[in-house]
């Protein structure tokens, strides 16, 4: 009986729910999913969270070149246009500091990066990843595309 009592505890104590982001509208989300060329001397950023299960509760705020570009949740993708022919640096909030990395980007072409949740020591963390095309192209088409610009650490 005591064990059951327990397990009742440590279950009803854990995080339950979804977190969950504002979207932008569909007609946008379309536009985007499109997968159209950049405007003239961009890029086409795609970045992205899987709908799984792992971390759903989670928000994580993305970052390029410093910019926030929105905070993510399960199930959700951001598109953003930079600068062509030039390096930057995409971040995402973790555990204990921010978890970088850095794409050197073509002008006219698009790019796929996935952002991730990862187990932490006391909340879990996110990192980055960029992922081929094809396997972009088809996760995105399970997203909902989320709107730009606020950041849970603004």
């Amino acid at each position: 009986m005591n064990k059951l009592i327990f397990a009742s505890v440590i279950v009803s104590s854990l995080p339950s729910g979804c977190a969950s982001v504002p979207t932008e509208s569909n007609a946008q989300e379309e536009q985007a999913k499109a997968f159209s060329a950049p405007s003239d001397s961009m890029a086409g950023l795609y970045i992205f969270r899987k709908d799984s299960f792992g971390g759903a509760a989670l928000k994580k705020d993305v970052l390029v070149d410093g910019e926030c570009i929105g905070e993510t949740a399960k199930g959700v993708f951001f598109y953003h246009e930079v600068e062509g022919d030039q390096e930057h640096t995409l971040s995402t909030e973790s555990e204990f500091s921010n978890n970088d990395i850095v794409l050197y980007t073509d002008a006219g072409e698009l790019y796929f990066i996935e952002q991730y949740i990862k187990m932490g020591v006391f909340v879990g963390g996110a990192g980055l990843k960029q992922v081929e095309s094809d396997e972009g192209k088809t996760q995105l088409a399970k997203l909902k595309m989320a709107a730009k610009g606020t950041c849970g650490n603004n």
